[in-house]
């Protein structure tokens, strides 16, 4: 049986190219890839673009009110795999159908995405993954003092910040975002210090 895959990690860990990856392979061994991203995620319209400059055109644009099986229900004869980017912007009722997919097509899908916001706090799509995925995979990356971040902090026009919208695509005029382990997002963001 097919299984639902959450791969999940800070921000700037890559997770965008390695799914580009991840389609690239499966075609080369002659497999059809059906990309999907939250139409929230306006950075490259409509194509997944990771930092490096990788881009993929996508195949649909999921809004907060839409059904999948309504966006891709007819591409469910063909494909053979679904990748999804961005899925911490997915609600709970799109990423129980990614889940039903799974099992009712013996599809596999693969979710790429942030575990929790700026704030630390988790996003709707992502608390949900981590609920159902059948496979979960933290994709590491390092924070500026050689630790393993974890956690991915805000700056506006180059200072931390732990306040504002929970989505501000990266990209906005000001906006930035950088992986922080544990200690440097207490000590950075939320100003907390040894006495």
């Amino acid at each position: 049986m097919a299984k639902l895959h959450f791969r999940y990690g800070a921000m700037n860990v890559g997770k965008t190219t390695i799914m580009i990856q991840t389609a690239y392979n499966y075609e080369e061994r002659g497999q059809k890839v059906l990309l999907i991203k939250p139409s929230i995620d306006t950075k490259g319209n409509e194509k997944i673009v990771s930092r490096i400059g990788l881009a993929r055109d996508v195949d649909a644009l999921i809004s907060p009110d839409d059904k999948i099986f309504d966006k891709i229900g007819n591409c469910l004869d063909w494909a053979n795999c679904i990748l999804v980017d961005e899925a911490q912007f997915l609600t709970k009722s799109q990423v129980d159908e990614l889940y039903y997919i799974t099992k009712l097509y013996n599809i596999p899908v693969i979710a790429f995405g942030l575990r929790t916001d700026f704030k630390s706090n988790g996003f709707e799509g992502s608390t949900r993954l981590l609920e159902l995925a059948d496979a979960l995979e933290e994709m590491p990356t390092i924070c500026r003092c050689g630790k393993k971040a974890r956690f991915s902090a805000r700056k506006v026009n180059g200072e931390f910040t732990s306040d504002g919208d929970i989505v501000l695509i990266d990209g906005t005029p000001n906006i930035e975002y950088e992986s922080l382990c544990g200690s440097c997002y207490i000590h950075k963001v939320l100003n907390i210090n040894n006495k």
